[in-house]
């Protein structure tokens, strides 16, 4: 405790700490000293560019740097020979898997963070979010989600309109189902082109539009020898794609098939629970038989719930961890979108079953809403708050000549929760996504409860991550990554799913009494046109606003003039 005083005696008044490195009690000083070295060899490579940065991009810069200490020559930690080291291998990893390195994390700018919370979710209004100041204390990837969630309830909002008169008037009205049914497909592909054309103007105005994911750094969780990149020319671990494939089919995709099964298996348990409820409510057929009618599809939704969590604590133990974030993500959606929709798919293409779909759909949706705003963000606020009670206690009881606000920021902060990144609300928004496109047209409600939801949900997740987690590194990107293929993919899925929706439908049938042959043929023709019609859309609407592209030319084009004067000054030269 007294070295940790010392060190805060010793900041000057102007000084800023933007990353706290935590290390175990019993650190040996040799260890302190070498890892100290390193940072410093590593800093004198680079200028001291803070005047011009946001707090972000330093603390991003900070961690870029840190992630990339990587060992050369050395054989161990220095003070700990258990702990091995071999070339190419990250020594932050190393301290962190021996017990020595406890964490890294940014401070919170304090001054800061209270006028963003102010401006941000300080006073209940309805109006954009400030975007700007989001990515300038947050960094770009943050930022983004805040801009997609925005812009995907706003999208919302027409689906909703239109629900709730076809709701309420139109239920089982054939021509007016189709109509929703159609529009739900345009709308499901306008949504996700428009978008890429407003994330391409925010990402332009912060400089990261044409990042190239290709020559970033390797991951600090990556090893292998140490190789040159044939691209960018730097030194770096490379590791070879056969073991990496050998990785995935033989040890990732098992893992991955035996939660499945797992899934379907509870699943078949709920449909035993439904049988049960429906014969309860058959020999009582009262007004608590009627509630008991909604607890299978409650209790399954807190399974699900449960399920998702679970599996994606499991993967970062599992195999899985040791794969890249794309590899991650594409199983974790496969995991997800099977445990949330299968049970939806079965009732409508195999029971057959309108009324019990529309029960199940609408209990999952609203279930699983409810769940994740008190278990993201309510119940993690109340227990941080408590938290934060007994610290200040502990701190203030130490006495000692100096300022104990920073001190107790640290020991405040230190101990929060850390914030693991935007995939699991990009995923709360994925399967909303699919509730309302996939059979929307069974419940039109769907788009109202999530516009509600997502409004709550901007509030709650903004509170979120200014007060329950520490704050996370900023991270540069250009887009919302795989998600977007996400979005589109499940887009692609909602056409199959509402035409053999409007297939099954009495009205459809009855046109065709004689041959249910011609009806799957103008099914699987209509779906046909729908999914060309969604790629021709696609096609015609540019990725980039006109002006974006012009600049981005005429950027490119400024770029090749001045590698010319530079190439011709260096003939001239010689």
């Amino acid at each position: 405790m007294k070295e940790s005083w010392s060190a805060f005696d010793t900041f000057e008044h102007h000084f800023r700490p933007l990353v706290v490195i935590e290390l175990a009690k019993d650190t040996k000083e040799e260890t302190k000293e070498w890892l100290t070295q390193r940072i410093m060899d590593k800093k004198k490579n680079g200028e001291d560019s803070h005047n011009f940065l946001t707090m972000a991009e330093s603390q991003y810069i900070i961690k870029h740097e840190l992630e990339n200490l990587r060992a050369k020559d050395e054989r161990m930690i220095p003070g700990y020979p258990q702990a091995k080291l071999y070339p190419g291998k990250s020594i932050m990893r190393r301290l962190m898997t021996s017990g020595i390195l406890l964490q890294i994390f940014p401070l919170h700018d304090t001054e800061e963070l209270k006028k963003l919370r102010y401006t941000w979710y300080g006073q209940v209004k309805i109006s954009y979010q400030p975007l700007d100041q989001i990515r300038c204390y947050f960094g770009e990837m943050i930022a983004l989600y805040f801009g997609f969630l925005e812009y995907f309830t706003f999208a919302l909002v027409p689906m909703a309109l239109i629900g709730i008169p076809y709701y309420v008037f139109a239920w089982e009205d054939y021509d007016k189902y189709v109509m929703f049914a159609s529009f739900n497909l345009l709308w499901s592909t306008v949504i996700l082109e428009v978008w890429k054309r407003c994330c391409a103007i925010m990402t332009y105005r912060w400089g990261t539009l044409l990042m190239k994911q290709q020559f970033e750094e390797p991951r600090p969780g990556f090893h292998g020898v140490l190789g040159i990149n044939p691209v960018t020319g730097k030194e770096e671990p490379v590791y070879s794609s056969i073991k990496r494939q050998i990785r995935i089919y033989l040890v990732s995709l098992p893992f991955v098939c035996l939660c499945l099964y797992f899934s379907l298996y509870v699943m078949m348990i709920y449909f035993e629970l439904e049988t049960w409820a429906l014969d309860f409510h058959e020999e009582n057929e009262s007004y608590f038989s009627k509630l008991m009618l909604f607890l299978p599809s409650i209790i399954y939704a807190i399974v699900i719930e449960m399920m998702n969590r679970v599996y994606r604590y499991a993967s970062t133990f599992s195999p899985l961890s040791l794969l890249f974030n794309n590899t991650i993500y594409i199983f974790s959606l496969q995991f997800n979108f099977l445990n949330c929709f299968a049970s939806l798919f079965y009732i409508a293409f195999v029971l057959f079953d309108m009324k019990l779909l529309r029960q199940s759909l609408a209990t999952l949706l609203i279930t699983s809403q409810i769940l994740n705003q008190f278990v993201e963000a309510l119940l993690p606020y109340w227990l941080q708050k408590r938290h934060n009670k007994k610290v200040k206690k502990r701190v203030y009881s130490i006495k000692v000549d100096t300022d104990l606000s920073l001190f107790e920021q640290v020991n405040l902060e230190k101990e929060m929760g850390t914030y693991l990144g935007t995939f699991d609300d990009y995923l709360e928004l994925f399967l909303q996504f699919g509730y309302v496109s996939l059979f929307s047209c069974v419940y039109p409600l769907a788009a109202v409860f999530a516009v509600l939801n997502n409004i709550t949900e901007m509030y709650s997740d903004a509170l979120k991550i200014c007060r329950v987690f520490k704050r996370p590194f900023s991270q540069p990107t250009a887009n919302i990554g795989v998600w977007q293929l996400a979005f589109e993919t499940m887009s692609i899925i909602s056409v199959v799913t509402n035409c053999a929706l409007i297939g099954l439908s009495p009205q459809v049938n009855a046109l065709f009494p004689d041959s249910k042959t011609d009806l799957i043929l103008i099914v699987v023709l209509v779906e046909h046109i729908l999914l060309a019609l969604k790629f021709v859309m696609a096609f015609v609407i540019p990725d980039k606003p006109r002006d974006i592209q012009i600049k981005l030319a005429r950027l490119e084009f400024e770029s090749l003039e001045a590698l010319k004067q530079q190439v011709r000054a260096t003939h001239l030269g010689k």
